[in-house]
């Protein structure tokens, strides 16, 4: 009982006292601004995305428990508080305590108490599913985490080095509020470091060019192989709907994944496609499901790691791959704005998306730089899942926004919902 009273004290402390980076959340940049209902995000358009982008999938096969009810009267868009940097902590896991920072001698455990905030802004922390380093996993013991924008893992943390990760990490890192920089000639904003990921992905992640740390660091860092995440909240302690939809869903984005060579499972580190986590309590479980989709944003320039093997359309100035096993036969895919490129070409040709434009190209080296958007959705069902790997994963396009869409940002664009 004395614990429990410490720790909700503590929890309430921390709200009531203001810092120094709440009072710099949402610290929105000149370029960016509160996107209005229905401005943030483009809706599918039946005359640009086909007649059925609007429809449920009518293969779909699973269903919600018949008692599963959630709320669908209250409006959704520009509800969600302001977040800078998301942490993902790798315990292995699917539930966890009710309060993850609860959770004792944890590295959520130690971000709460070590008395640091991040200097960059509201840091959002979740537990996963991702795999600790060993399988008999202690919370003390050494694990990982990822870093979102960044799509930046950190190797190694362990609750005592919190504060240094806090330090070398999380303070230098993008935020949802950092001007995404779309070719590696742009200068880097002020709170940029070498942790930005600037490297190309490769082959595999062992051979993935590490990110430079601090000296002296005990952390390893890489770019995040995929260039896509969902997080589906599965914390059953907080509500049993999530604990039901999370498993549910990702078998359903799994059968459209696998035929587009899209899937990644956990222990899948090959370069490029969707990475499927589950994630503790975000908020709104009223709504559920609840789900937050990362899409990397595409740099362009010179880097002795980048390699050839890309190409530039002179009409619509997106990129394709034209080597090695993306090619796409010197052709182009119809995309949101024209052509796009690597998973997506891939996967438009899976649905006989090919535009001949794509002759009308320039070479020139590209690779998947860090996220550039965050599209958080609610009230997600299994029907919906084909949609939103069409159109949203793929496309960064919405198809329900008016029942669906909680917010997010996009830092080419410089708009963010709160």
């Amino acid at each position: 009982m004395t614990a429990t009273f410490s720790s909700a004290l503590k929890r309430g402390r921390a709200f009531l006292t203001p810092t120094s980076s709440s009072t710099a959340v949402p610290r929105l940049a000149d370029s960016f601004s509160k996107a209005p209902e229905g401005g943030l995000f483009p809706k599918v358009d039946p005359a640009i995305d086909g007649e059925d982008c609007d429809h449920d999938c009518e293969s779909c096969s699973i269903k919600y428990p018949a008692k599963f009810k959630i709320d669908e009267d209250d409006k959704l868009y520009g509800h969600v508080n302001a977040w800078a940097t998301h942490m993902l902590v790798a315990t292995g896991k699917t539930d966890w305590v009710r309060d993850v920072s609860d959770e004792k001698d944890s590295v959520m455990e130690a971000v709460r108490d070590c008395g640091i905030e991040p200097s960059n802004g509201k840091l959002m922390l979740s537990a996963s599913n991702m795999p600790p380093p060993h399988e008999h996993h202690s919370p003390s013991d050494p694990t990982t985490i990822l870093l979102l924008p960044a799509f930046t893992i950190v190797e190694n943390v362990t609750p005592s080095s919190v504060p240094d990760l806090i330090r070398h990490h999380i303070n230098p890192a993008p935020t949802s509020t950092t001007p995404f920089r779309s070719r590696t000639s742009d200068p880097p904003p002020p709170n940029i470091s070498s942790l930005s990921v600037d490297a190309a992905p490769s082959a595999r992640s062992d051979d993935t060019a590490q990110i430079s740390t601090a000296p002296s660091s005990i952390f390893t860092a890489r770019p995040c192989p995929h260039k896509y995440l969902i997080l589906l909240c599965s914390q059953k302690t907080r509500d049993a709907r999530c604990g039901q939809s999370a498993p549910l869903l990702r078998r359903e984005f799994e059968r459209h994944l696998r035929p587009l060579g899209l899937y990644r499972d956990l222990q899948d580190e090959r370069p490029g496609g969707v990475g499927i986590y589950f994630i503790s309590h975000v908020g709104g479980h009223k709504y559920s499901a609840n789900l937050m989709i990362y899409r990397r944003g595409e740099v362009a320039g010179t880097n002795p790691a980048a390699g050839d093997g890309y190409e530039r359309n002179r009409h619509t100035s997106s990129w394709v791959p034209i080597s090695g096993d993306k090619q796409v036969e010197s052709c182009g895919i119809n995309g949101p704005n024209g052509i796009f490129s690597g998973d997506e070409a891939k996967a438009g040709t899976a649905n006989g998306e090919v535009n001949t434009e794509g002759n009308n190209m320039e070479k020139k080296n590209v690779w998947l730089g860090e996220g550039s958007q965050c599209i958080w959705l609610a009230r997600v069902r299994p029907e919906d899942c084909e949609g939103i790997v069409k159109h949203t994963i793929l496309k960064g396009k919405v198809i329900k926004p008016e029942r669906q869409l909680r917010g997010g940002f996009d830092r080419q664009r410089g708009l963010v919902s709160w």
